[in-house]
C-alpha cells in the first residue's frame, strides 16, 4: 500500500467553509469519514475551535454555495443535505451527503474514477489548505489522477503534491518534507526559479503571470508554492534566535 498526500488552498470568495477558517486560524477542520459512489458523495468531520467560530463555520456549512469537496465554481445543481450531529462549545461534527450531477466533479470521485473501490481517504482544513491523504493500492496510477485534478481545480485554487510513499503507521497529515525547511521539491523549485528570474528584486524583473507561464503551471499554483516556501523561511529565520539576531542587526 502506498500513501499519497497532498495539498489544495482555495482562493478569498472560492469555499465558504475555507473563508471562515481563514478568519479564524485557530479552528480546524479533519475528516472522520469519507465515502463516494459513482452518484454521491457522504462524509463526517470533526471541528473545533473557538465558540463564535464554530458558529459562523455552522453557517458557512449551510451556505447554498458549499458542496463538501466539489471542485465546481458554478452551480453545479446537486442536491446537498448537511447536518450537525454533535454540538459543544468548541466542537461541531457534522455530517455532509450529496447527489453528484453531470457537472459535478470532486477529489474523491476522481480518485473512484481512476483508482477504483477500496481507497481510504483522510483530510485535514487549517486556513484556506486542504489537505488530503489517500491510501491506496501500489500500481494505482498516480500521476494520470493528479493530471485530471490539476485540470479540475481551475485558476482560483492551488494544488501541490506533498508526498507519495509506501504506508507509514506513525506518519499523519502533520508531518511534512524533511528538509529543515518544510519545503516540498515543488515549492524549492518554484522559489529557485523566482529567485533566478528576478521576481525577487525591486523592481521586479518578472511578474507571476509570467513566470507561471514560464514554468508551465497555473499562476495560482505558483502563487501557492511560493507562499508556502516563504512561510517556511520566515519560521526558519524566527525560530533562530542568531539567525533573527543577524537580520536585526543588519538593518
Amino acid at each position: 500500500m502506498r500513501e499519497f498526500v497532498f495539498a489544495l488552498e482555495y482562493d478569498p470568495g472560492t469555499n465558504p467553509v475555507a473563508d471562515v477558517l481563514a478568519d479564524h486560524p485557530d479552528t480546524r477542520i479533519r475528516s472522520l469519514s469519507c465515502h463516494v459512489t459513482p452518484d454521491s458523495l457522504w462524509r463526517v468531520d470533526h471541528a473545533t475551535g473557538p465558540t463564535e467560530a464554530l458558529e459562523t463555520l455552522e453557517a458557512a456549512y449551510q451556505d447554498a454555495a458549499y458542496f463538501a469537496d466539489c471542485l465546481v465554481r458554478d452551480d453545479c445543481g446537486a442536491s446537498c443535505e448537511t447536518q450537525i450531529l454533535d454540538r459543544a462549545s468548541d466542537t461541531r461534527i457534522v455530517y455532509t451527503f450529496w447527489e453528484r450531477t453531470d457537472e459535478c466533479t470532486s477529489v474523491p470521485h476522481l480518485a473512484l474514477e481512476h483508482f477504483g473501490p477500496g481507497i481510504l481517504f483522510e483530510t485535514d482544513r487549517e486556513g484556506r489548505r486542504h489537505r488530503w491523504r489517500i491510501v491506496l493500492g501500489d500500481e494505482a496510477p498516480i500521476h494520470d489522477f493528479f493530471d485530471a485534478l490539476d485540470a479540475e481545480v481551475g485558476e482560483c485554487t492551488g494544488i501541490e503534491m506533498l508526498r507519495l510513499t509506501d504506508v507509514d503507521p506513525d506518519r499523519s497529515l502533520e508531518a511534512g518534507p524533511d528538509d529543515g525547511l518544510g519545503l516540498s521539491n515543488d515549492q524549492l523549485e518554484a522559489l529557485r526559479a523566482a529567485v533566478e528570474a528576478g521576481y525577487y528584486e525591486t523592481p521586479r524583473a518578472v511578474e507571476l503571470s509570467e513566470l507561471a507561464e514560464v514554468l508551465e503551471i497555473p499562476r495560482s499554483t505558483l502563487s501557492y508554492r511560493l507562499r508556502r516556501a516563504e512561510a517556511a523561511l520566515a519560521q526558519s529565520v524566527v525560530a533562530s534566535d542568531d539567525s533573527l539576531e543577524a537580520v536585526l542587526s543588519a538593518r
